[in-house]
């Protein structure tokens, strides 16, 4: 049996505990610092194992020795932006927690694919990526599919679609410099550009943009983890069951689409040894425009980390 590990036993990473297990597609360990609560969140998942008819074992652990040979390694360990907090704060304490979980992480699993969570994504996947060691096939970050879903979901709202017509693409950062590719984005094989007028196509791209935040306007406090969790177990099984699925993945650009050295989300092909290609779409110039000038973006972030 496959074995994930994530790290962080939040909302979002039992979120994604949960489905994974759900699906029976691993035993899964929750690794947190903080003492009881994987251990808890892991007992009440191995309570429904019977309701939901799933086989594998759910634990958690506040040791790291539990994550030894690990499949997959999914991190969502770091702290959310508070009211007062400076996005540098942020990135300043956050990067303190990814070094020191990655390293451990890869100390007991260093033939896992590992999958990064922790904002601002971009710059953190990246950190991973020079503090690990790993080849960048095997270190990417989610925010592409959970982009993307919300894409998907704002084409259904304006057009009463089904999900399963639509094939949606949000790429670029993750955050407010994303980029929405409509001309990619298809209900049933056609272009949403073809099925809504200029204005409807920028009105679901505005609400993909601010989606994340439209769900924090409505919790107060605290920030979304259904659709994160659903979005890292559809990476976790795309690897695990070697599907050479094409999705949008942070990924390490080495010279695809002009752009060299960065991670950012685009479409990559997916299978058991992580990203097997980066998979470039034929844009057009204003579409390039819009995807290095997201490139841009994150590597004013990777400036301001190199500062701290």
């Amino acid at each position: 049996m496959p074995k994930v590990t994530i790290v962080g036993a939040g909302n979002v990473g039992a979120t994604a505990a949960h489905i994974i297990a759900s699906k029976n597609l691993a035993d899964v360990v929750l690794v947190d610092v903080a003492e009881g609560l994987p251990q808890g969140k892991a007992l009440d998942m191995m309570h429904m194992r019977s309701v939901e008819g799933f086989t594998v074992k759910v634990t958690g652990s506040n040791d790291y020795d539990a994550t030894a040979d690990s499949d997959v390694v999914v991190i969502t360990a770091g702290i959310a932006r508070k009211p007062g907090m400076t996005r540098e704060d942020l990135l300043g304490v956050n990067a303190g927690i990814m070094r020191s979980v990655i390293s451990a992480a890869v100390e007991k699993s260093p033939n896992a694919v590992f999958i990064c969570v922790t904002n601002p994504l971009d710059v953190m996947t990246y950190l991973a990526f020079k503090e690990s060691g790993l080849p960048d096939s095997r270190l990417m970050g989610m925010g592409g599919v959970l982009d993307s879903s919300r894409l998907s979901f704002a084409v259904c709202e304006k057009l009463g679609c089904d999900p399963a017509d639509v094939t949606a693409w949000a790429v670029g950062a993750h955050g407010e410099g994303m980029v929405c590719w409509p001309r990619f984005t298809m209900v049933a094989g056609q272009p949403i550009t073809e099925l809504l007028s200029a204005e409807e196509v920028d009105e679901v791209v505005r609400r993909c943009v601010k989606g994340g935040a439209e769900v924090v306007a409505f919790l107060k406090t605290g920030s979304a983890y259904y659709a994160p969790g659903a979005s890292i177990a559809k990476m976790v099984q795309a690897i695990l069951t070697d599907s050479h699925e094409v999705l949008s993945v942070c990924a390490h650009l080495t010279g695809q689409y002009g752009i060299d050295d960065v991670y950012m989300n685009v479409p990559v092909r997916l299978g058991r040894g992580g990203v097997e290609e980066v998979v470039e779409f034929d844009l057009n110039d204003a579409e390039l425009a819009a995807l290095r000038e997201s490139a841009d973006s994150v590597k004013a972030g990777l400036k301001a980390l190199e500062t701290l």
